[in-house]
């Protein structure tokens, strides 16, 4: 967030010479655009696997436990460096440590093609996640350093959509380059965009809105209205033992376990899924499983939106960002449980991304509350949350195939999936936004 300091280091308009009614410039929108295109790579980079899945698993002799680890070493890395790297951005700073860590994913992504075993490949995997930890929690005190706090969920909203463009556009290209290419042409593809992302963020961006030479005084102004009570904390990194004892810090751990472990069934295992119940090809499987990453896309615009609304309605964060999601989380799981029955893939397929589009209205007032409740301390509040995330992620990977030889069938899958929707939604309400703080 903006600070005092900042206001005035920046010259007053009429000593600039401005006129006093000049409009705000509008370089935080030029910094949430550069935030929401390393969303979409990471995403891409992330994704691409599921889709190739099959293929890898043949061309390279694994079994499906097999490519479960590999799938879950992403998110095993991704979970255990959150921490470290939320504070490695609070010691270097965003404009030093997102390039970092834009380079070494998009190096990683391409050393995947070019592994010959489950070993190496779960290597690169494993650095793609150590890589990409740091995304969130960096950007996260970006947007809390360049938007206001009657914005935070919207834009929040608009960088969580592009986790579902970069969902979507990586399954539909990927179903796409794999009729035209091996896979491991894929993932040298795929490594280019975060290096070139890498160079042009270091050198445009700079860490506050104030260092800026972009910004006006309008702007300074508008970003720093409306500070939170997080925003008025003294800057400092907070007690590890802390904020694991923090009430709202302990909601917001629960729900971001469950909601990310519902999240990673279409980028692992959906398409297998369509694969191997509705007899869907790999072509078809890629653009079908992008279907519910657009509806995630628009869910995270529409859950911005609507918390943003419901805070200027009634000034209080439980209802516009706990309730709202709460309900959007009990919403999914009853359209989940319409899909359940439906035998036409395409049908079942849009019924589901609907769920996905309700499910993922929650994602932006999560992040908001990140921000609402940490403050100075953004990285690293939003660090313990993902990281819950992550490990929920790792699990459900490899949680499903063990189902399916268990039980026989994929049904008990798409029952799990019902079910943790729901422990999501109760999550939300073991907290008071409104009274707790960090």
């Amino acid at each position: 967030m903006t600070s005092a300091a900042d206001l005035e280091e920046k010259e007053d308009p009429l000593v600039q010479g401005e006129p006093a009614d000049a409009a705000p410039s509008k370089v935080r929108h030029a910094v949430l655009f550069w935030l929401c295109v390393a969303t979409t790579i990471a995403y891409i980079d992330r994704g691409c696997l599921s889709v190739a899945e099959k293929l890898i698993r043949t061309d390279l002799g694994l079994t499906e436990s097999q490519m479960g680890w590999v799938m879950s070493a992403f998110f095993l890395s991704y979970a255990l460096f959150q921490l470290p790297a939320a504070r490695l951005d609070q010691a270097w700073g965003s404009r030093r440590a997102l390039p970092v860590f834009a380079a070494i994913w998009s190096l990683a992504t391409g050393l995947c093609g070019a592994t010959n075993g489950a070993f190496l490949l779960l290597t690169a995997r494993f650095s793609m996640g150590t890589a990409e930890a740091g995304i969130f929690p960096s950007s996260a005190g970006v947007l809390n350093r360049w938007y206001p706090t009657s914005r935070r969920a919207w834009v929040s909203g608009i960088l969580a959509s592009f986790q579902g463009v970069g969902g979507a556009i990586g399954a539909a290209l990927t179903g796409i380059i794999l009729v035209y290419l091996p896979w491991r042409w894929m993932f040298l593809l795929y490594a280019v965009p975060g290096f070139l992302w890498a160079i042009g963020f270091a050198v445009w961006f700079r860490n506050t809105p104030g260092e800026h030479s972009g910004v006006n005084w309008e702007e300074l102004r508008l970003i720093s209205e409306g500070a939170s009570k997080g925003d008025r904390q003294v800057q400092g990194a907070i007690s590890w033992r802390i904020l694991l004892r923090n009430r709202a810090v302990l909601g917001l751990v629960f729900q971001q376990f469950f909601r990310a472990a519902a999240a990673i069934f279409y980028l692992s295992w959906f398409p297998t899924y369509l694969h191997e119940t509705r007899g869907v090809g790999v072509f078809a499987a890629g653009v079908l499983t992008s279907l519910p990453h657009w509806t995630t896309m628009l869910g995270c615009l529409a859950g911005g939106w609507l918390s943003d609304l419901v805070l200027a309605r009634t000034g209080s964060l439980r209802l516009s960002r706990q309730w709202v999601s709460a309900a959007s989380m009990l919403t999914a799981t009853a359209l989940i449980g319409l899909a359940y029955p439906i035998a036409d893939p395409q049908l079942a397929v849009l019924v589901l991304s609907l769920g996905a589009f309700f499910a993922a209205l929650a994602g932006p007032c999560a992040y908001a509350l990140t921000m609402d409740l940490g403050g100075q301390n953004t990285p690293q509040v939003f660090g313990i949350m993902n990281t819950a995330g992550a490990v929920g992620s790792i699990l459900f990977p490899i949680i499903v195939p063990k189902l399916v030889v268990i039980t026989g069938s994929w049904n008990a899958v798409l029952t799990f999936f019902a079910a943790i929707h729901l422990v999501a939604a109760a999550c939300w309400l073991l907290f008071d936004a409104d009274r707790d703080t960090i």
